[in-house]
């Protein structure tokens, strides 16, 4: 075939102008506003719309329904095109010349100060350059969807780095680091990785930072005891008083929680500042009322005035004392690690402490104090906290109880 009848079964050729693409936003945009220009143009008045469809744009540019919708939506998004839906089929198209002039003036001031782009890295990060001749220095514009990365954490270090700080030696460097891990594994601190946490303490040492811990391993005091603070409601830092422990036990006993959630429980609440602050005010008003109480029966002349289980003096409750129970009563259930060891001899029955009958208040006492209104309630509670007394309140006497 030849050229020349090949050149006139293709066509004309449509206008495109690759500059355009910046203001119209594409090439598809850029052939369909060139297209309308020239219809204008063709018009007895420039104002009219160009009434048009879908085959007739493809026709004399090329763009399909797809590309040309894609078109029109960039158009229309820079103010450059406004259009009407007459039928599913026919649209009004008109192309705001206007708007073009405005946006090809500002194209060409800023071609004006000949901006040359180009791509560098910085910090291994790829930014684009602005280089503008009339300024001295370039301007870097980076990314404003994609932020700069996160910098690596690890450091690289060099292979014979030495931590530098106030040890004398490596010797020492090595022995405070085994304290330090020593105490983060009583304290159970690092979640499970002293040796990180370790490492934290001993960096930030060699950055300038002071240390508690490492005036303590100096002055050979037990790391974290200068920094153990003693509160209010305590006996000694971190040992509340008995009693208001004891209280705060029973009360998540009584919610139904088992012991030993409830022992969890109530010492979490009191390591607590805050919560054991106001606890311990609650605590003090309660312990309050129950002294005025207990002088109110003492006046009337009760001996023994009631006080809660919790004010009772209890033993102190420790693994070996737990061991030589349970190895007294079953050896295999015994918490020890070998089954070598010996079975602990039973607690003599003398060994436990009775009361005295000077302990035990009389019946003629509680029945007087009994008589009393004030004083009723607290004989029953009395009575009822103290079974070993052996009385019991039948029809408003107080008698000894019977056994059978």
């Amino acid at each position: 075939m030849k050229i020349g009848i090949f050149l006139g079964n293709i066509g004309n050729p449509a206008i495109y102008y690759p500059k355009l693409a910046k203001i119209t936003g594409g090439v598809a945009a850029s052939i369909l506003l060139c297209q309308l220009f020239q219809w204008q143009s063709q018009l007895r008045n420039s104002e009219n719309w160009v009434k048009t469809n879908c085959d007739e744009i493809e026709e004399a540019t090329g763009l399909n329904c797809e590309e040309q919708e894609l078109a029109r939506n960039q158009l229309k998004s820079r103010s450059l095109l406004k259009e009407k839906l007459i039928s599913p089929n026919t649209l009004e198209l008109w192309a705001d010349i206007d708007t073009f002039e405005e946006k090809i003036i500002n194209l060409s001031t800023n071609n004006s100060a000949e901006i040359v782009t180009q791509t560098v890295r910085q910090n291994n990060n790829p930014v684009e350059v602005i280089a503008e001749n009339f300024a001295a220095n370039p301007t870097v514009k980076t990314d404003k969807f994609f932020g700069q990365p996160r910098q690596p954490i690890a450091v690289a270090v060099a292979p014979n780095y030495r931590f530098s700080g106030p040890w004398n030696s490596a010797e020492e460097l090595q022995n405070f680091q085994r304290a330090l891990e020593a105490y983060a594994q009583e304290r159970n601190l690092g979640f499970g990785n002293p040796s990180g946490w370790t490492f934290k303490i001993i960096d930030s040492i060699t950055k300038g930072l002071t240390s508690t811990f490492w005036d303590e391993f100096i002055a050979g005091i037990p790391l974290g005891e200068s920094q153990k603070i003693q509160r209010e409601w305590e006996i000694e830092p971190e040992v509340p008083y008995p009693a208001f422990e004891e209280e705060r036990i029973q009360y998540y006993v009584h919610k139904g929680e088992p012991l030993e959630a409830a022992v969890s429980k109530a010492r979490a609440d009191l390591r607590n500042p805050v919560l054991g602050k106001d606890l311990w005010e609650g605590f003090l008003r309660k312990c309050d009322r129950i002294a005025d109480d207990a002088l109110k029966a003492k006046n009337q002349g009760i001996d023994t005035p009631y006080l809660p289980s919790s004010f009772n003096e209890k033993p102190q409750i420790t693994k070996a004392s737990v061991m030589r129970k349970l190895g007294a009563i079953a050896p295999q259930f015994a918490l020890n690690q070998s089954t070598s060891d010996p079975i602990p001899e039973h607690p003599k029955l003398a060994e436990i402490p009775s009361p005295t009958p000077a302990e035990i208040p009389s019946i003629s006492s509680l029945q007087k104090a009994y008589n009393t209104a004030i004083g009723r309630s607290i004989v029953e509670k009395q009575i009822e906290a103290n079974p070993e007394w052996g009385y019991e309140i039948v029809d408003g006497e107080i008698v000894e109880s019977i056994p059978f």
